[in-house]
């Protein structure tokens, strides 16, 4: 069955790589001008030294390109989206944590009793969770719960990257609509995006190896918890992906062999929010990975991202110099929730405070 389409998201061609049945909405580039106007009704004397502001303006200056006033319409209804998946790799053994623990934390998600709930709640967004390849069912009792599953499983959890494709070309393509489709059923200008899942960073690391060149062995890194026998497992696995899918190396292809349900999701998140000139912060490294792959299919979707946080993953570092981006903020935080959008999120308010009213709200 044909996907609903929005009028201002008619569908392009796909990029070289990809299949037909690939549907992507057309993108209109926010390019930032050079210095904010002045609020003050004299224009030859300016309320500020240019530049003087920083990054803020520079933060400023992006809004208005996206077409944001200072006024609370243009930031009513603000949502937070986390897609959750599994991923077959943790067959391999490359890490303490198994799909059981996805399920609990999406559950803390559903129930309210994760951090990024209690951020959420203080500052006005809406947050709902997405089952976009869970390992198992989550099954949902009478007892109320404050924020919504939305179902978009494709399947149970990814294949073994090791021995096969981790998504077959009809997955993934279902995957970056489904994205795009959950996208386009919420309210608002501002999106949070975010993650939930194991082993998602192993489809990070090798989505960015891939993509931008990076040598494996400086994408993996070690992490500060992480002993040199689990290193040498988990470095020796994620070789073995990538010789195996060593020709795929267009966006859509390393997608497919190495990514996972979410990342795919995410991806067809941005691309959908970016075509309804929606603000979106992108919330660590896995969701970041995705970023890389959205602006691989449709390079104007950069323009609406805001990478809102630099994770303790020693590839996020390497990831964010790649995608060219400077993010708001430096925590050593190891969630993709949405946690670092959230702490972030006053700093996009402040600057969207130094734009210019609308004309309709002077008029």
């Amino acid at each position: 069955m044909a996907e609903p389409v929005l009028p201002n998201a008619l569908p392009v061609a796909p990029p070289p790589g990809a299949p037909a049945a690939l549907q992507l909405p057309d993108i209109v580039a926010a390019r930032p001008g050079d210095t904010l106007a002045p609020q003050a009704d004299d224009t030859d004397s300016p309320a500020w030294p240019p530049h003087s502001l920083g990054r803020l303006e520079t933060l400023a200056l992006r809004l208005a390109a996206i077409g944001g006033h200072a006024e609370e319409s243009s930031q009513a209804s603000p949502q937070i989206v986390v897609f959750a998946a599994d991923h077959g790799i943790v067959d391999e053994g490359i890490g303490p944590a198994t799909p059981s623990n996805s399920l609990e934390r999406v559950q803390a998600l559903l129930s309210g009793s994760a951090p990024v709930c209690a951020l959420a709640k203080s500052q006005g967004f809406g947050l709902s969770v997405v089952d976009a390849g869970l390992a198992s069912n989550i099954s949902l009792d009478t007892t109320p719960r404050p924020h919504p599953l939305l179902r978009r499983k494709i399947g149970f959890g990814t294949r073994n990257m090791v021995l096969g494709p981790a998504m077959s070309v009809a997955q993934t393509v279902s995957a970056l609509h489904a994205g795009m489709d959950v996208v386009r059923h919420l309210p608002g200008r501002v999106l949070v995006l975010g993650h939930e899942g194991v082993a998602g960073e192993a489809c990070a690391i090798l989505l960015l190896s891939r993509l931008c060149g990076v040598p494996l062995a400086d994408a993996c890194g070690l992490e500060p918890d992480e002993d040199d026998v689990r290193h040498r497992l988990r470095l020796e696995r994620l070789f073995a992906v990538a010789a195996r899918h060593r020709k795929a190396i267009t966006p859509f292809d390393a997608l497919a062999a190495m990514g996972g349900f979410e990342i795919a999701m995410l991806a067809g998140a941005m691309l959908q929010a970016a075509s309804e000139r929606r603000v979106v912060l992108v919330d660590g490294f896995v969701a970041d990975a995705a970023a890389l792959v959205a602006r691989g299919l449709v390079p104007a979707v950069a323009d609406y991202l805001f990478h809102a946080h630099r994770s303790a993953h020693p590839g996020h570092r390497l990831l964010l110099i790649h995608l060219q981006s400077q993010p708001l903020l430096d925590l050593e935080l190891r969630t993709g929730q949405g946690v670092g959008a959230l702490l972030a999120w006053p700093q996009l308010q402040a600057a969207a405070g130094l734009l210019p009213a609308s004309p309709a709200s002077e008029a």
